[in-house]
């Protein structure tokens, strides 16, 4: 009777350890299925976050390429006017400088020419004496 009662002992205890066992593999199993859902959420969350980053991103780009075409613009706009005026300011100068010019070509030659005169005529006089 002493064996039959160890026996039985023995066996409820192997029992109690498969169940113990058991109960281990499905909580196991369920960490296991927790791990997975919440990796695929932040996953999800992930995805979601980088393609919003990836438009803003866009959207920065593209404002930022129309700003630099407009300044481009407007500066392009601006050195032609100012080459303008400053072609327009050089061919006054000029047109000053030639005008200048010829007048004191004019007033040297008519100098040169009176004293050449006045020359010429001195020495007809200093010849008829």
């Amino acid at each position: 009777m002493k064996t039959k009662l160890c026996l039985t002992i023995a066996a409820a205890l192997l029992s109690l350890s498969a169940w113990s066992y058991g109960q281990v593999g499905t909580d196991m199993k369920d960490a296991a299925k927790d791990t997975g859902d919440a990796t695929k959420t932040a996953a999800k969350d992930t995805g979601h976050a980088t393609k919003t980053a990836a438009v803003k991103t866009g959207d920065a780009t593209k404002t930022a390429a129309k700003d630099t075409g407009h300044a481009t613009k407007t500066a392009a706009k601006d050195t032609g006017h100012a080459t303008k005026t400053a072609a327009k300011d050089t061919g006054h100068a000029t047109k000053v400088a030639a005008k200048d010019t010829g007048h004191g070509v004019k007033k040297t030659t008519k100098a040169v020419g009176s004293g050449a005169k006045a020359g010429a005529e001195k020495t007809d006089d200093e010849m008829k004496k």
